[in-house]
Order: structure tokens, then C-alpha cells, then sequence
């Protein structure tokens, strides 16, 4: 079933610097400066880039970080309490912006 997204697509992520190479390779290299192993595992940074995966909603990001977190030793339980620990945040983030909202409401209802 064809979808808006193709998986395949994920395979011709470094054509993204075919007309700005030099841009491309400043990324590339950060991001791999990122990914290495440094204060957190590779895995550890596997589990996180899983969660904002979900949090920013890349489907590509996802495919790629669900294969990276199995590869590096996660399991099923782990990657979903990651999953949580994103929503969490995420749903958190939304509602403290009600603070904003009820001191606006509050300051126009007086």
C-alpha cells in the first residue's frame, strides 16, 4: 500500500547536499560528531533520538532510530518507555502553556 512517505526515501538522505555540498558536510559531520560516543552510549543517544523522533513526528527518523536502538542492544520495553517519556514531555509542554492562557484570560476578565 503506497504511502506519503516512502521508506526508500530514507536511503537517499545524504543526495540532500548534491546542491550545497559544502552545507551537507557541516552537517553530516555534526551529526556524526553528535552520534558518537562520548558522556552517553551510542545507545543511550539511540534511545533519545527514538523519543524525539515520535516528538516531532518524522516517520523516517523513526524507521531509522527503531533500527538503530535494536542494533545497539535495546529492547521493545525500553524504546516504548522512551515513547513515554517523550508524550509525557510532550503533553506536559502543552498543558504549562495554560499558566499563559489563564493569566491572559484572568488579566482580560478583571
Amino acid at each position: 500500500m503506497p504511502t506519503y512517505y516512502d521508506p526508500q526515501d530514507l536511503d537517499q538522505f545524504a543526495a540532500i547536499g548534491k546542491d550545497a555540498p559544502e552545507l551537507a558536510k557541516k552537517f553530516f559531520d555534526y551529526y556524526g560528531a553528535v552520534f558518537a560516543e562520548g558522556a552517553l552510549s551510542a545507545r543511550e543517544k539511540a534511545l533519545i533520538a527514538l523519543a524525539v523522533a515520535h516528538t516531532v513526528q518524522c516517520p523516517y527518523c523513526i524507521d531509522a532510530y527503531t533500527r538503530a536502538c535494536l542494533e545497539k542492544g535495546s529492547d521493545l520495553e525500553e524504546m516504548t518507555e522512551a515513547l513515554h517519556v517523550a508524550g509525557a514531555i510532550r503533553g506536559g509542554a502543552s498543558l504549562v502553556h495554560g499558566v499563559q492562557m489563564r493569566k491572559i484570560a484572568e488579566k482580560l476578565t478583571l
